[in-house]
């Protein structure tokens, strides 16, 4: 993925800013509309579990407006950019027929144009931060490490589901669901704390509560993710493992996609 990067960076980067621009043309207010979904969402949830439910945070003394949205955040990135990477063969299905492209690039350039959005809201965090007066540290900068741990897993999964959607379309709606699952059963809304001890690590399977505890990790918690040497080196072999698997099936597949399309 790094050799195709540099390789392509300039031509990677200009699909990417006119799919993020061209995603939005035709409406009137244009990219707002990026950000309004993500925003009433979080504002919901937020009244429903604050004001409706009375919950509250697990860690005292931090308001659960952040503690919600340091999860919803990573998530919204993490389910965005997988929907449009499973996705990204087929709507540029006239450069997957072209014998010159390197459809390589197509993954990458959805993951970059749903990062611009997921920035944006980075920046939202420091501002929810700041307004309900937390604390920011220097543990904050981590955050680009696991951010770059979300590109990886999206990466990693997407060559699998885009290389398998054009053969299995039902697979679009599958992701769909599995994500709207994985939405309540990611400790995101819920803290797995409130699970016994002896059945957390099931929780701690899924990839992405590695992700999602590490934002609450930079923000929140102010732990270094290597002081989770164990949970870390579970991420990455996991990972890793999917990078793998979703080489040789794109691999596999890759001489049959325009007979497909």
């Amino acid at each position: 993925m790094i050799r195709v990067i540099k390789r392509n960076k300039e031509m990677i980067w200009d699909l990417a800013v006119n799919d993020f621009s061209t995603k939005y043309a035709g409406s009137a207010f244009g990219i707002f509309w990026a950000f309004v979904q993500p925003v009433i969402t979080i504002v919901m949830y937020w009244c429903v579990f604050q004001f409706g439910l009375k919950s509250t945070p697990p860690i005292q003394n931090v308001s659960y407006i952040f503690w919600f949205a340091t999860g919803m955040v990573p998530w919204f990135f993490f389910s965005d950019a997988l929907n449009a990477v499973t996705n990204c063969l087929i709507e540029y299905s006239y450069l997957v027929k072209k014998v010159v492209f390197d459809i390589e690039l197509l993954p990458i350039v959805k993951i970059l144009s749903t990062l611009f959005i997921h920035l944006v809201f980075i920046g939202l965090l420091f501002v929810i931060a700041i307004a309900n007066r937390e604390e920011i540290t220097i543990y904050v900068v981590q955050v680009l490490y696991y951010l770059i741990c979300a590109v990886i897993l999206v990466y990693a999964l997407g060559k699998i589901t885009s290389s398998i959607i054009l053969f299995f379309r039902d697979l679009g709606q599958i992701v769909n669901i599995v994500l709207q699952i994985g939405l309540w059963a990611t400790p995101i809304i819920w803290s797995y704390v409130i699970i016994p001890d002896n059945y957390q690590w099931i929780v701690k399977l899924n990839p992405v509560f590695y992700i999602i505890e590490g934002y609450r990790d930079s923000f929140i918690n102010k732990q270094w993710f290597f002081e989770q040497p164990v949970l870390t080196a579970y991420f990455w072999c996991v990972t890793l493992g999917m990078l793998c698997i979703g080489n040789i099936v794109f691999k596999k597949m890759r001489p049959h996609f325009a007979d497909v399309l």
